[in-house]
């Protein structure tokens, strides 16, 4: 996905072209934005998640025992989703007042701070409940920031790709959440391995989260020089791609804006269950070794990077309400094996990590493809940034908490209702935006794609 450059007869602009010339942005450039920022946001996001497991009961809550270490670190984990829609209503009123580039500097700045600041952070035994104060505060920056991130470019992406593809297109940035569980469950998988218990508590545990502030330095400057540069500017003009009034949006675009929010659930709940509870539930009940379930856990990621393109190609042939309404069927019939796999054997539990791998590939890839089309193209901006937040905060914020709970206070079996939950949210909103216009498919309808 090179940079390519192609004639135009529009206007040129000052410096960049020759008279007559014009940069052409075309789908294939965007796609490369979108997925280094989506690979930092989830590689912040599971650093965060992993270190729930492993760091945080010991480091900030040693006063308890393990389970409920966990669930502590999952209710601080959860807290960074609900501040997340807060700091997508701040940002675009920042965005409109300041301009795109404050923005988005500002939100990585703080995004990176707040990720560092966790490195930093002493342990409960030398600043007591401050660390645990201090780590909720953070963790509410994070989410904050994140919500400040959004740059238009995906819903740019979404209008840009051409018509027969856009299924595929909607995948690509969706490589970012496997990309980004690579790395950061490499980079914790190889520090238990390599450091004594002593090491990895004292002082190893942070690297991962210095690692994430670097990433975000990088990732601010490729997003800057991309986001600001004046041909990405004119394009996200031309597409009405600025953020409108809250107000404005919820009395308008209510409906679209909830059914947005609804449809994906049952992906989102699917990622952090299969990344994040597996992985405290594989050291609470198997006692497994947390680096060797990590790296099954990898193999599933990696399985899950084809499946994504795959689901790409079916979406452009079926149409991708139906591919997510299939997936959400799919995702029901997986959770009934929840208590069989998870209470089984190791090989059992192995097979439903890259089961569920895969499904999450196949179903994550299209979990945002139908949102944009969704708005009238004035609330397009701020209408695909709330309802993915929503989506979020619903699916996967409390997903591991939750799930952690049901696990240990009523049995493994209810893990799977609670995903069944899901699945079920996701398609009542196909339905329901079937019959009410909410969410509307652009591809073919699948008896034409059969037929055809």
């Amino acid at each position: 996905m090179s940079h390519r450059h192609a004639q135009s007869a529009g206007s040129s602009w000052p410096g960049q072209d020759p008279p007559g010339r014009s940069l052409e942005i075309t789908a294939g450039d965007i796609a490369v934005g979108v997925v280094i920022g989506r690979t930092v946001a989830f590689f912040d996001l599971f650093v965060f998640g992993i270190a729930c497991v492993l760091v945080f009961p010991r480091v900030f809550f040693p006063f308890a025992d393990q389970t409920q270490g966990m669930l502590y670190g999952f209710v601080i984990f959860a807290l960074g989703f609900v501040a997340q829609p807060l700091g997508s209503l701040f940002f675009m009123w920042a965005q409109r007042q300041f301009g795109r580039t404050v923005q988005l500097t500002v939100s990585l700045f703080m995004l990176g701070s707040a990720t560092v600041g966790i490195a930093f952070l002493p342990s409960y035994t030398v600043f007591g409940g401050a660390a645990i104060a201090v780590l909720v505060l953070l963790r509410l920056g994070q989410g904050f920031a994140i919500g400040g991130s959004w740059n238009g470019l995906a819903s740019l992406l979404a209008m840009k790709a051409p018509q027969a593809r856009r299924g595929w297109y909607a995948s690509i940035p969706q490589l970012g959440a496997p990309i980004g569980f690579i790395v950061a469950a490499a980079l914790f998988a190889y520090l238990w391995a390599a450091l004594s218990q002593e090491e990895f508590f004292a002082w190893g545990w942070r690297y991962p989260f210095f690692a994430a502030f670097a990433v975000n330095v990088v990732a601010l400057f490729a997003r800057l020089r991309l986001v600001v540069s004046p041909e990405y500017t004119q394009a996200l003009r031309q597409r009405d791609l600025a953020p409108a009034p809250v107000a404005r949006l919820l009395r308008d675009q209510g409906r679209p804006v909830v059914l947005g929010a609804l449809a994906p659930l049952a992906s989102y709940a699917l990622l952090n269950l299969v990344t994040i509870f597996t992985l405290s539930w594989a050291i609470i009940d198997a006692h497994q070794s947390p680096d060797g379930f990590l790296i099954v856990q990898i193999v599933g990621a990696v399985i899950a990077i084809p499946c994504m393109l795959f689901s790409g190609r079916v979406a452009d042939r079926l149409g991708r309400r139906f591919t997510l309404g299939l997936c959400a069927v799919l995702i029901a019939v997986y959770s009934g094996w929840t208590d069989v796999l998870l209470s089984g054997n190791r090989f059992e539990s192995y097979l439903f990590i890259l089961i569920g791998f895969a499904l999450l590939g196949v179903s994550h890839a299209q979990s945002a493809g139908a949102v944009t089309a969704s708005f009238r193209s004035e609330f397009r901006y701020a209408g695909a940034s709330l309802s993915s937040d929503l989506s979020w905060l619903l699916g996967a914020g409390f997903a591991p908490v939750v799930a952690l709970w049901l696990a240990t206070a009523l049995g493994v079996g209810y893990v799977g209702l609670y995903l069944l939950s899901g699945a079920v949210c996701t398609l009542l909103a196909l339905w329901a935006s079937r019959r009410l216009g909410g969410l509307p498919d652009e591809d073919p309808p699948f008896s034409a794609r059969i037929a055809s």
